[in-house]
């Protein structure tokens, strides 16, 4: 058994992760200062309440645990809001992540996972997406994960620091059992915004572009499954233990979904009315965005096991009815509606 200290454990992907963790018998802590995270989330250890820019409060955290390794989630996310708010993506998510590894070196704590993204990459040419691509990030929240990314190299080269780089695409889906799911505020994310219109949160559902060259017009993303994500994440977390060496690998399932094929595979999961509106495409918004997962298999043993779209919009549709209710149930791959 290890223990784990995990930044942002309160947050979509941290929170499964903390899941995954306990029931591969390691005992998690999670560090989160609930700003975008959920306390009802942390399920599976303690809670502490805290900002990782801290880095006083890190120190204390250090001392009274002795961890074997850090998953760092803890960071701001929002795509359109980093390029409008710079300044606040460079503070929290390269700051923060610099403090954290000084406290990690003070703390003799050598290993750490790290959620990055497939953001960094920008715009690529050649699609799929391999590791050997080379980062061109086009907006600051892309900038920030290339620049830890780097930063874990430098504190290796000086301290040691041995890492695992996940590059996610896009994390969608909740855990199967609904006891943990997907809750942003502002939610951005196309499967949740697509199921806020089915359940009536909101009226519609708008598809920005519908003249790519894809086979619909609209545009293809990799959707990989948050539990997926935190088998991957217990996999590196093992890679590590182990004395592996520091790796960065894409997690997506080499096959991408239109926006298109979201909403019809929505209607037909949920039985109810999606209404969706076309709309211009957005600028910075590539046609296409497809992992080589490869090597995450080669190195960790990794591949996607509940990554299926429909498997994906069914789980995330259960978790919707429970924490916001709507008109119908899941039953499998379909809805039961109420008389």
């Amino acid at each position: 058994m290890a223990r784990i200290l995990i930044t942002g454990g309160a947050g979509y992907v941290g929170s499964h992760c903390a899941k995954t963790l306990a029931a591969a018998g390691h005992e998690g802590v999670v560090f989160d200062n609930l700003l975008f995270g959920h306390r009802e989330l942390v399920r599976w250890g303690p809670l502490i309440e805290g900002d990782i820019r801290n880095a006083g409060a890190l120190d204390a955290l250090f001392s009274t645990y002795r961890f074997d390794a850090v998953m760092h989630f803890a960071a701001l996310a929002y795509v359109g809001e980093s390029v409008t708010a710079p300044s606040r993506y460079y503070d929290v998510n390269i700051n923060g992540t610099r403090t954290l590894l000084d406290a990690m070196v003070r703390a003799g704590v050598r290993s750490i996972i790290f959620s990055s993204s497939c953001a960094i990459y920008g715009e690529p040419d050649a699609i799929p997406i391999s590791e050997r691509t080379v980062p061109n990030p086009i907006n600051p929240y892309g900038f920030t994960k290339f620049v830890c990314e780097h930063m874990m190299d430098d504190f290796g080269s000086a301290h040691g620091l041995k890492s695992a780089r996940l590059r996610y695409f896009n994390a969608a889906g909740a855990d199967p059992t609904a006891e943990i799911g997907e809750d942003h505020d502002p939610e951005t994310h196309l499967i949740p915004l697509v199921l806020d219109a089915a359940s009536g949160k909101r009226p519609d559902v708008t598809v920005f572009g519908t003249d790519y060259p894809t086979p619909d017009g609209t545009a293809v993303r990799d959707y990989v499954h948050v539990c997926d994500l935190a088998d991957a994440h217990v996999l590196a977390l093992q890679h590590l233990l182990d004395n592996g060496d520091t790796i960065a690998v894409n997690l997506g399932t080499g096959h991408g979904a239109s926006v298109r094929q979201v909403v019809d595979t929505a209607r037909r999961i949920t039985g109810l009315e999606i209404v969706a509106r076309d709309a211009m495409r957005r600028a910075g918004d590539p046609p296409v965005l497809v992992a080589d997962p490869n090597k995450a298999g080669e190195v960790l043993g990794w591949a996607p096991q509940q990554s299926d779209l429909a498997a994906i919009i069914t789980d995330a549709w259960r978790w919707h009815n429970k924490k916001f209710g709507s008109e119908g149930t899941v039953v499998g791959e379909s809805v039961e509606k109420p008389l």
